[in-house]
């Protein structure tokens, strides 16, 4: 299911879009708050440079509010639906779930953000 190649791969283990060969994270962990979005500024085995501008990654800030909407509607439907929690209870698992996934939602809208410019390159980073 998750090859080499996919952009599905990268986006989920949030390596190098264009060779897939490196962690775009200086720190793998995403709960350290201080590293969660310190990012290598290029690529150590193509060299791709992560951040082309300035201000890139604030468009992930578009993709942290859906890929936030699908982690609120997944604990709802777990609470709620699955679980037959009161609705008070539900809201409170939303809230609860997004404040702990926080770093994880954050990670993943730069790694969907930055996989929508590039493709993955099987000849990048090979000499």
């Amino acid at each position: 299911m998750l090859k080499k190649g996919s952009k599905l791969y990268s986006i989920l283990t949030g390596t190098c879009p264009r060779c897939h060969e490196e962690i775009m994270y200086t720190y793998k962990n995403p709960y350290i708050p201080s590293q969660t979005l310190k990012m290598n500024e290029n690529c150590s085995s193509c060299g791709l440079k992560y951040k082309m501008e300035p201000s890139f990654f604030y468009g992930a800030m578009y993709v942290s509010y859906a890929v936030g909407i699908a982690f609120a509607v997944a604990a709802f439907v777990i609470s709620f639906l699955l679980l037959n929690s009161s609705l008070k209870t539900a809201f409170i698992s939303i809230v609860g779930t997004l404040v702990v996934f926080m770093p994880v939602i954050m990670r993943l809208s730069r790694n969907i953000w930055i996989n929508f410019f590039f493709k993955y390159d099987a000849n990048a980073g090979k000499s």
